[in-house]
């Protein structure tokens, strides 16, 4: 009995000692999925050997492939290695609490400037600063998935199509021609190769419920908060790669469709979330409580903990249900074939993202000398984000 509750203690003493690793890890991530994976390799490879590094990049792998955070299932997966499912919840949450904590915060800001009698206009830059952050995501990611000359033609098709096509509808579709795309013009041979798997699949039958009865619900009754989450937990399954990906989605479906916010309030909030540290898609929980304003207090904070919650859980439910058959299911060739023309879709998303943000912030001159400033410090590596964030904040409000 006593060496039970022993165990218990060294097992709880090594939870919180994980725990406080990741809580460390969230401090550091700026920048995206790319900035995150040199964070997990010094804190969780390097410092504390949890898992080797080939270990973390067949990890890395895994979560390219699904739909969801990368970086967020990343960091999910290493807790579920380190102790099963509970622990991945607990790594979920406090990789992302934190943040998503702030951007609700961040949500009612609008409101606060209004309530203090003090100009909106200070945050006038921000957009402009966020519209350099997507030219760089872009550059980087168009840099790393054109390979040839199929992987051009799908960032151009995706760019092209989704510029002229705003519809909610249009972006998965791209995303899954590509991918069928490069399956088809793929050269390699048993692409489908047949593997033994076991999967669990009570957790596929949770996601599958909250994605076909999210959309059902919303249909049925005219409830605000169940559509945002109906939206975030789609943008959620349909969305490959980091928050860059999912701003073209977010923004075509908030901004140009429905209008729960302005260009800028959308641009505000990106920016912004540059500046902190955590998944870049706690920009959810801003987006979310922004597109509930009009109501109560408590009924914006609902909105964002319905993007919060509803962007994140598809991605853990998917981790879930993928990483006990891993080692099976990575020797299927099909799966990282198709994973090539999905991202350089996901290329051509994010540049034209750029482009429409960009026409929308206007073409003023002190707005195109704050973007390309940003383009040039980001990628000279020599400002740390955060404080270009409060620089043009500061400058915003200044001049």
């Amino acid at each position: 009995m006593k060496k039970d509750h022993n165990l218990q203690n060294k097992k709880k003493l090594v939870w919180t000692t994980f725990l406080k690793d990741v809580f460390i890890c969230s401090l550091g991530a700026y920048g995206g999925p790319e900035a995150h994976y040199g964070v997990f390799t010094d804190q969780m490879v390097v410092m504390k050997d949890y898992l080797n590094e080939e270990e973390l990049v067949e990890l890395i792998a895994l979560c390219s492939i699904l739909p969801g955070p990368t970086s967020t299932q990343t960091i999910v997966s290493i807790g579920y290695k380190m102790g099963g499912p509970l622990l991945a919840l607990l790594t979920m949450l406090v990789w992302a609490l934190p943040v998503l904590t702030v951007m609700t915060l961040l949500s009612f800001l609008y409101q606060f400037l209004s309530t203090m009698n003090l100009s909106q206009e200070g945050l006038r830059y921000i957009g402009p600063m966020a519209v350099g952050f997507i030219v760089v995501a872009a550059y980087r990611i168009g840099r790393k998935v054109v390979v040839d000359k199929i992987t051009i033609a799908l960032l151009l098709f995706g760019g092209i199509t989704t510029y002229f096509i705003r519809d909610p509808w249009i972006f998965p579709l791209v995303l899954i021609i590509g991918g069928i795309a490069s399956v088809v013009t793929s050269k390699e041979k048993d692409l489908w190769n047949r593997v033994t798997i076991n999967p669990p699949w009570s957790y596929l039958i949770v996601f599958g419920f909250f994605a076909g009865g999210s959309i059902l619900i919303a249909f049925v009754w005219d409830n605000h908060i169940i559509s945002l989450f109906e939206s975030f937990y789609r943008y959620g399954y349909l969305v490959f790669g980091g928050g860059q990906v999912v701003v073209p989605v977010m923004h075509s479906e908030l901004v140009e469709v429905n209008r729960f916010m302005t260009n800028q309030e959308f641009l505000t909030g990106y920016g912004l979330v540059q500046g902190l540290p955590g998944p870049m898609f706690s920009f959810s929980a801003y987006a979310g409580g922004m597109a509930a304003r009009g109501g109560s207090v408590l009924t914006q904070v609902l909105g964002s903990v319905a993007g919060g919650v509803g962007i994140f859980l598809p991605g853990l439910l998917l981790i879930y249900f993928i990483y006990p058959v891993w080692d099976s299911l990575k020797k299927i060739r099909g799966i990282k074939v198709s994973l090539k023309g999905i991202n350089a879709v996901a290329g051509g998303l994010i540049s034209v993202a750029a482009v429409i943000l960009m026409q929308k912030s206007g073409f003023g001159l002190d707005n195109i000398l704050v973007t390309l400033l940003t383009i040039g410090v980001l990628l000279t590596k020599k400002v740390p984000a955060p404080f270009l964030v409060l620089v043009v904040l500061v400058v915003g409000f200044l001049i």
